[in-house]
């Protein structure tokens, strides 16, 4: 099979059936390298709904993407043999069983030896996914986290599991190492202090938009932790100033803009990226669909890191 994206020269770009980046829509088993994977729930907010629509609503977007990077100088699509690989099921009512869902499709297209980026969701859907990648690889991964949140904080209304807490269940569940977690775009007013305990426990490397503003692209990126064997990289798309990224469940403001995470995307060295996610849209809320468009030039610049190692 021929893994390339119909071309809008050939089909006009608002027309034709939606993939993602109007690829092949083929099962697991097909002998693509890196699936594109929808996981339509969004059962795990705290505030504003519609996340589960964001895989649809990214796939008709992603038919204006196109392969050619040119900072990088390469075509991802040569590079790569990139397929969509459709949508994980879930159960919109339940949590729990949804968890188990994910976690068990995933864990079947992983026995492939495949690579994946999954399009969420709330960020609530990371755990299950790194629970499948922790037990492919038999080791604790490393984890780049762009969000405007830590995602290491409690309970909350007696429940354990939700979109603000998964950083904390993945490493006290042994699926991450803390030093080995780097988190990219935090901002915002806290709970309160005790909220950065776990974070300084456990050794994470947080990286404010202050940060960023004060050392300037080229600087945070000299200041991260090296990390050495197999690295996860989960995207919340609130990392962006809500300016730039409006469809989202808990927007905040003062956050980076488009370019600085393009730019730090493209500065980042991973030389074992087994996967990533991206997160957070809520359509509803994406009245311009631009957090949708930007959702789509992420997963462009994770496709063009896995393509560039």
């Amino acid at each position: 099979m021929d893994f390339k994206p119909m071309s809008g020269r050939v089909l006009p770009r608002f027309s034709g059936v939606k993939t993602f980046f109007r690829l092949p829509h083929v099962g697991m088993n097909e002998s693509y390298d890196v699936g594109i994977l929808g996981v339509p729930f969004d059962g795990g907010v705290s505030y504003r709904p519609g996340a589960r629509f964001a895989p649809s609503k990214v796939r008709e977007f992603s038919s204006l993407g196109r392969g050619y990077h040119w900072s990088r100088g390469i075509n991802v699509f040569d590079q790569l043999k990139v397929a969509d690989i459709g949508d994980c099921p879930t159960v919109p009512i339940s949590l729990e069983k949804s968890y188990e869902l994910i976690e068990k499709h995933l864990s079947e297209v992983l026995a492939l030896d495949k690579r994946v980026i999954s399009i969420g969701g709330d960020h609530s859907i990371t755990l299950p996914l790194l629970r499948a990648y922790h037990k492919k690889q038999g080791q604790k991964l490393n984890l780049v986290h762009f969000d405007a949140h830590l995602d290491t904080y409690p309970a909350a209304w007696g429940f354990e599991y939700h979109h603000g807490s998964f950083v904390r269940h993945a490493i006290e569940e042994g699926l991450v190492n803390g030093e080995g977690c780097i988190q990219i775009g935090i901002r915002g007013p806290l709970a309160g202090g005790d909220d950065l305990e776990f974070v300084n426990k456990h050794g994470l490397q947080v990286v404010t938009v202050d940060d960023v503003r004060d050392k300037g692209i080229k600087g945070v990126l000299a200041s991260l932790r090296k990390l050495e064997g197999p690295t996860y990289l989960s995207f919340d798309i609130d990392c962006l100033d809500p300016v730039y990224a409006p469809g989202t469940g808990t927007p905040v403001p003062g956050g980076l803009t488009s370019y600085e995470v393009q730019k730090l995307l493209r500065g980042l060295e991973i030389k074992n990226l087994v996967g990533a996610d991206i997160v957070e849209v809520s359509p509803p809320y994406d009245p311009s669909d631009i957090t949708a468009i930007t959702a789509v030039d992420v997963a462009f610049e994770i496709l063009c890191l896995m393509a560039s190692e």
